[in-house]
């Protein structure tokens, strides 16, 4: 049998696993270590069109001082119908096209790790890209055309949480089974499947009957930094700004869509639109804190919401830690040092949590078993981490069943480990 790729396309990195003579292994995509296993999932197109992906990109980006154009959390765009193209730099892209660009390198640099050309892969897939069904068909048809693009011939499909539990069902003895609850957190969504893992032989036959149920939520890593940049920095670029209208002497708040879309850092081009620029101008021209819309202005022209982002999320992050964080940043006139508590995280993120509580519940309930005859839970993905996110599952299960490891890799190794059931 021919080797083939299992690609964990996410929202933040991205991952490879090969499949070869009945064994799997992650390989390193961006670097020679176990660092390198991950790619952040981004590009950068510079103004010489030169397109760079990965933690390449990543350079060539700060080291053109925030030129060109930097592209992120590509993969949320894929239910988005009424996103097809954009133009960069008198050039069009589908959104095919793009994640081509990502697939085409992941591909590239397997086939130099194993001497060969590899046509066939296991692509990871959410359990939800979208709650409207036609926008979940169109997500994934984008994504295998975007696998073709990228000269793959054979493509499969699998849902993220059970490539996991696939991982995880590695980790156990010959014959040992159990009945586990995998909670998946990427950038974009969070997914759970509750599925019967057993050791040994029992792993390479057709796994249909041991997933017992699925579910998924559009809330992920993404979503609480949004959250933070919402409730703790957004009123440094407008939020609470009023302005007055041409010809009128009542003040009004800057509109909620471009603030909304300022606090989703993949979002942030979209606010270069000529129409939207107007509009800042029109508001800056008459608002009672000028500098906060010229923040604004500077954060689209300049282009620094990426590494904006980066501060925010590390303070996500030490709140894992520790019970007080700061989110520090400085470019240009603009100077952020806010302070955080993790229960102020916990608090501003209440709805976030309750949704991924409730689509927990839901699993479970579809599974037809309570959470006593849970075996085991198994935690993967960044996100796992929140300590509130931990609690969901150790009030619901147990903290005794808690498992978490390999956090960033489970999935992609259990895409590898899906393909003898496609063959």
């Amino acid at each position: 049998m021919q080797p083939v790729f299992g690609i964990d396309f996410g929202t933040t990195n991205s991952a490879l696993s090969v499949y070869q003579n009945g064994t799997v292994k992650v390989v390193a995509v961006d670097g020679n270590d176990r660092a390198g296993e991950l790619m952040r999932s981004v590009l950068y197109f510079n103004e010489e069109n030169e397109i760079f992906a990965g933690n390449e990109a990543v350079r060539q980006y700060v080291g053109d001082g925030a030129a060109g154009r930097f592209m992120q959390s590509i993969k949320t765009f894929l239910p988005n119908t009424s996103f097809d193209s954009t133009e960069i730099f008198g050039k069009r892209y589908g959104i095919d096209d793009l994640v081509a660009i990502i697939l085409r390198q992941i591909k590239a640099r397997g086939e130099a790790y194993l001497g060969c050309p590899v046509d066939s892969v296991v692509l990871g897939r959410p359990v939800v890209f979208s709650t409207d069904a036609t926008k979940d068909a169109v997500a994934e048809q984008r994504l295998e055309k975007a696998a073709r693009k990228a000269g793959f011939k054979q493509i499969w499909f699998q849902y993220e949480p059970v490539a996991a539990a696939l991982a995880f069902e590695e980790s156990l003895q010959a014959g040992q089974e159990r009945i586990v609850f995998i909670g998946d957190f990427g950038g974009g969504t969070s997914d759970f499947s509750v599925i019967r893992v057993k050791g040994g032989a029992f792993g390479r036959s057709n796994r249909r009957s041991d997933v017992l149920s699925l579910g998924g939520v559009y809330v992920a890593g993404d979503k609480f930094d949004s959250q933070i940049m919402w409730d703790k920095v957004a009123h440094y670029f407008g939020r609470t700004a009023r302005y007055k209208t041409l010809g009128k002497d009542d003040w009004i708040t800057v509109p909620r869509s471009i603030i909304y879309t300022l606090c989703q850092w993949h979002r942030i081009p979209l606010l270069r639109a000529r129409k939207t620029r107007e509009h800042i101008r029109v508001i800056k021209g008459s608002t009672d804190d000028r500098q906060a819309i010229q923040n604004l202005e500077n954060i689209i022209d300049d282009n620094f919401g990426f590494f904006l982002f980066q501060a925010i999320e590390g303070t996500k992050c030490t709140l894992s830690d520790l019970e007080q964080a700061t989110i520090s940043f400085t470019e240009r006139d603009l100077c952020i040092s806010e302070e955080i508590g993790k229960l102020e995280f916990e608090t501003i993120n209440q709805d976030n949590f309750q949704q991924i509580a409730d689509c927990i519940d839901d699993v479970v309930a579809r599974s037809g078993l309570l959470p006593t005859q849970i075996d085991s839970v198994f935690l993967t993905g960044g996100t796992s981490r929140i300590p509130y996110i931990q609690s969901l599952f150790a009030q619901r299960f147990g903290r005794e069943k808690l498992e978490s490891r390999d956090a960033f890799t489970s999935v992609v190794h259990g895409l590898g480990s899906s393909v003898p059931l496609f063959f």
